[in-house]
């Protein structure tokens, strides 16, 4: 009984001291809000563009492909023209090289023509000398000669005019045993078949 009296006697004054908590000092209350506390951080704010600036940008970004358009159009059209330009000159000027490979042949005949008093050898060996400048121009330009004596006949490459006997037993039919006019192929192309005439087929032996 003497104990309990003894603490309900204690000062009023201590006893509040001790419930109140000590003031904050001045560090605490320059660094942030009062009582200390530092508030958190606002958070960030993502601001939508607005429709009209979204329709500006798809305008220039169109802007830019039907720019890029017309000028690929523009490339493309340059092209197809020179293009165009080069075919035409290939096919005016496909013969060039083949003519002025002639000249040398038409200067020949001319100064042979133009010669008086030849004798005939002279004039044999002009045109020899003629005949082989012109083989060389078709030889430099591509132009083979089909010349099939003795060869099969080969439709893709001659053209038979007629049939006749063969000399012997050992002649196989359908060989070419004359050549009335020489062919031409232009870089393995006929441009002129070779007029021939082939053997006859062997008559079968009597029963």
């Amino acid at each position: 009984m003497q104990e309990k009296s003894s603490t309900s006697s204690q000062d009023p004054a201590s006893l509040q001291d001790a419930a109140v908590p000590p003031a904050p000092s001045a560090r605490d209350t320059a660094s942030g809000s009062a009582g200390g506390i530092t508030p958190d951080p606002a958070p960030e704010v993502t601001v939508m563009p607005s429709l009209e600036d979204l329709l500006k940008a798809a305008e220039l970004k169109a802007a830019e492909h039907h720019d890029a358009w017309l000028r690929a159009k523009a490339e493309g059209e340059n092209i197809r023209r020179r293009a165009q330009e080069d075919i035409g000159k290939a096919g005016k000027f496909a013969v060039e090289r083949f003519s002025g490979e002639l000249l040398a042949v038409k200067d020949s005949l001319e100064a042979a023509l133009a010669s008086d008093n030849q004798s005939a050898e002279h004039l044999k060996e002009g045109v020899e000398l003629t005949l082989r400048q012109l083989v060389a121009a078709f030889e430099k330009s591509g132009l083979a000669e089909i010349s099939p004596l003795g060869q099969k006949f080969d439709p893709n490459f001659h053209q038979a005019i007629g049939q006749i006997e063969a000399p012997d037993d050992s002649t196989e039919a359908n060989t070419v045993l004359s050549v009335l006019q020489k062919g031409y192929a232009l870089h393995g192309r006929v441009i002129r078949p070779a007029l021939v005439m082939v053997s006859k087929a062997k008559a079968a032996p009597a029963a």
